[in-house]
């Protein structure tokens, strides 16, 4: 159980919500009314007078405010089985049967104030040794690491306050985290365990169409879980970090984002994680036929070493994309570069790493020579609403363009089952045959995946 004593204000106002009809309903079976003409003539004054309660008074609290918003809190579930193969030259393959439970509950909002608890289990079906997930070192340390080691905990667990007249939030207590396209902030929930942070929000949006936070990360409860004898790099990360984010959204053609990020972090590897992201992003989209809309992004951002990284450097970022859709086929291109200086290449540690330079995870930490992708996609929904994705990659050194590093091809599959159900063949195959440096990127990799998906 991954649990720490200042969640637990959040865990008493859920249950508070939770009883409190309950004890109500008791009180007047214990009391009834002398006679049925007392029921009778009594009732409807009663309930006019609860309707009719004063606001901000016990008896609106009580007897009307809090049961209405038990009655419309929300109760989320999500069971997700996966089995995952995974295959290096460098090591023997796994075979990873993993099933994701998550139970949560969050209140409706009452007085500006809301709160949610959500806990989750991840269970391995089958022989435990079938994988190495991290822990398990000692029996299945030969094989392909798959990075989703059994656990219970508290996923989430927070408390938020609106206040509307001044259109400001904030948020306080373990939760999930989504900035942007999650290339430096995110939840990772391509995982089983999903990514969220011990962290306090604040944010404001007084000015039209201008959103601006703050967050301060105390802790990130990483992927791997606490669990025991785990990788030392895979270790949740002490935390010091302040977000500062804006986003600017004045029309469908330019979505204007500016943010730094200054991360101190420190695991089981030390502080070489820490950074300081200083950046902004164009998004859009525009019209050139009727039918015909062209999607891009332009980011660019610029890093240097933080806090106490033993590592100094100044690095750069870019990201232009361009897409569009002519139905039944989608498709675009891509240019991401993540420069390098000093053998130190630019980092994203909090991101959500499977979405980016390929999903057989090969580049999760930067090259010291940093990395350049160019990448190219398509996609089509298919006959029985499947879309079928396919992505090619090509990588490349940023401080040496002649540094080969390979290239790599992911498909996807994909299939809506009504309303909760969501069923998923995923593989990736990173070929390293023309890759010229050493360093785990010379290695072929190959990946499969089969999930199911549900959800309440």
């Amino acid at each position: 159980m991954n649990c720490n004593p200042w969640f637990v204000l959040p865990a008493v106002f859920v249950i508070s919500l939770l009883v409190a009809g309950p004890a109500r309903a008791e009180l007047v079976e214990t009391n009834p009314p002398p006679d049925a003409a007392a029921v009778s003539t009594n009732a409807p004054a009663t309930a006019a007078a609860l309707t009719n309660a004063e606001p901000g008074t016990l008896d609106a609290l009580f007897n009307r405010d809090l049961p209405d918003a038990i009655g419309r809190s929300k109760i989320n579930f999500q069971w997700r089985p996966r089995y995952e193969y995974a295959d290096t030259e460098t090591a023997k393959p796994s075979q990873a049967f993993t099933m994701r439970t998550v139970f949560g509950l969050t209140t409706a909002e009452l007085y500006g104030f809301q709160g949610m608890i959500e806990g989750l289990n991840l269970a391995t079906l089958g022989n435990r040794d079938s994988y190495f997930a991290g822990d398990n070192a000692a029996s299945a340390g030969d094989k392909t690491l798959v990075l989703d080691p059994p656990t219970t905990e508290i996923n989430q667990a927070w408390i938020s306050y609106a206040y509307t007249n001044w259109a400001t939030s904030g948020k306080g207590g373990r939760q999930t985290i989504n900035l942007d396209n999650q290339r430096f902030i995110g939840s990772v929930d391509w995982r089983q365990n999903p990514q969220t942070f011990d962290a306090i929000r604040l944010g404001n949006t007084s000015v039209e169409k201008l959103d601006l936070l703050y967050t301060w990360i105390g802790r990130v409860n990483r992927v791997g879980g606490n669990v025991p004898d785990l990788l030392p790099a895979a270790k949740d990360y002490q935390s010091s970090s302040h977000v500062l984010h804006a986003n600017y959204d004045r029309t469908d053609y330019a979505d204007l984002t500016g943010y730094i990020y200054l991360l101190d972090l420190e695991n089981g590897v030390g502080n070489a994680a820490s950074c300081a992201t200083y950046g902004f992003s164009v998004v859009g989209q525009v019209p050139m036929t009727r039918d015909l809309k062209l999607d891009y992004r332009g980011e660019f951002a610029w890093q240097t070493d933080y806090a106490n990284n033993p590592n100094s450097y100044s690095a750069p970022y870019l990201h232009l994309a361009l897409g569009s859709k002519i139905q039944p086929v989608s498709f675009g291109a891509g240019y991401e570069l993540l420069g390098s200086d000093n053998n130190a290449g630019f980092q994203t540690p909090l991101a959500t790493l499977h979405a980016f330079n390929g999903w057989a995870d090969v580049f999760l930490n930067t090259p010291g020579a940093g990395l350049q992708d160019l990448y190219v996609w398509g996609q089509v929904d298919l006959p029985w609403d499947l879309p079928l994705k396919v992505m090619l990659h090509k990588f490349d050194a940023a401080s040496d363009g002649l540094q080969n590093y390979g290239n790599e091809i992911d498909v996807s599959l994909s299939k809506k089952l009504g309303k909760h159900w969501t069923a998923l063949v995923k593989y990736a195959f990173y070929d390293a045959k023309n890759a010229l440096s050493p360093g785990g990127f010379n290695s072929n990799v190959q990946k499969f995946w089969v999930q199911v998906d549900f959800k309440l």
